[in-house]
């Protein structure tokens, strides 16, 4: 039987390093809870070495009661875990930098005490915490004899799950599918690619992750996150179902309203063009498409859109035709002559320019009514 690949959301967390990105209690505790009813698998929930303010956010969510695991995110530091054992998260994540140049540039250690400081840190929150994480920080730039080191350290040490963080997101999706395939097929325990979309290829660096035996992938809502954002949600949680035919829990008719929710709290307009949850993904102008959907949705359909709370719709502009035009009047009962329709079209087409904007189909209809 395939395993189901679980969605750990870290919005609450890396999403919240975002530029300008600061959840109050009431934003988290909403956002956290339509996850969790959502069907999230996991929340990274916060930060606690960040001081008591962030402490008290992390242990009234934890007060919430909800049925998903909740953890936060440590550096390999003994007060950074104290401060997580206090909020009462039933998981902690653990992270050690893995790349020569962190190691050497940022800590000014050695590999020697990189695995040192892991052992003595895995060893304490194993008494505290019933889940562990070990996050490998930059681990796209690390040495994979280093990396596999750590893998076979941690699985004797009890860690549940490993997470490989393409930290500055340089990976492309044959170079994960190619190097991270082998650390699958030795590991013993879950691993979980965490995808930055510096170059615009956290989807589908994450895809290929699962493709090459990943059993968990790192996401946020809209993909919000440090400088260009993390792996979308919505778009991983859809390619999972419709371009690897995974079984997804999550329920994605939620996606909209999830993704508008975070939207305004963080006061970030959601792009036009933005996959899924985009205004304009399932919206069709060219009077080929139209007249392709009008046939078969499947002519020009990557999937239903009523799978994700969705539908079609058409729009109006340069591209439309006057076919188009006449069925929409055809549907509204009137009839133009050839001279009507064609002075129609010239004035959808001069109002598409000045508004840099499709129609709909009221505005379409309020021309008519205009007398064109």
């Amino acid at each position: 039987m395939e395993q189901r690949v679980l969605l750990c959301d870290t919005t609450l967390r890396d999403g919240e390093q975002a530029p300008g990105v600061a959840f109050s209690l009431p934003e988290k505790e909403k956002i956290a809870r339509a996850l969790t009813e959502a069907g999230i698998d996991e929340l990274e929930v916060g930060v606690p070495a960040m001081g008591k303010a962030e402490t008290r956010i992390i242990s009234k969510l934890v007060a919430l009661h909800l049925p998903v695991r909740l953890t936060t995110w440590n550096r390999a530091v003994l007060s950074d875990l104290q401060a997580s054992y206090r909020t009462g998260v039933e998981g902690v994540g653990i992270s050690i930098p893995t790349s020569d140049q962190q190691i050497k540039h940022k800590l000014k250690k050695d590999r020697a005490w990189v695995l040192e400081q892991m052992g003595f840190c895995i060893h304490n929150a194993k008494k505290e915490v019933g889940y562990l994480i070990l996050g490998l920080e930059d681990a796209s730039r690390a040495d994979p004899a280093f990396l596999l080191e750590i893998l076979v350290e941690a699985q004797k040490l009890g860690v549940d799950r490993v997470r490989f963080a393409d930290t500055l997101g340089i990976l492309d999706p044959l170079k994960v599918f190619f190097s991270l395939q082998e650390f699958a097929k030795i590991s013993r325990i879950p691993l979980e690619l965490h995808a930055h979309n510096d170059f615009g290829m956290a989807t589908a660096n994450s895809i290929a992750a699962v493709q090459a035996g990943f059993q968990a992938v790192s996401v946020t809502v809209g993909g919000l996150g440090e400088r260009a954002g993390n792996a979308p949600l919505e778009e991983v949680a859809v390619a999972l179902k419709y371009c690897l035919n995974q079984s997804v829990r999550f329920d994605l008719n939620r996606l909209n309203s999830i993704c508008s929710m975070v939207s305004l709290a963080t006061d970030r307009l959601i792009p036009r063009a933005k996959p899924i949850i985009g205004e304009d993904i399932f919206t069709h102008t060219s009077s080929i498409h139209i007249d392709g959907i009008q046939k078969d949705f499947s002519n020009y359909q990557t999937f239903p859109p009523e799978s994700v709370g969705r539908q079609h719709s058409t729009s109006f502009g340069k591209y439309s035709g006057l076919k188009t035009i006449l069925r929409l009047l055809k549907s509204k009962g009137l009839n133009f002559d050839q001279e009507a329709i064609n002075k129609l079209s010239i004035t959808i087409l001069h109002q598409t320019q000045q508004l840099k904007k499709p129609l709909n189909e009221e505005d379409v209809m309020r021309i008519v009514g205009n007398g064109c």
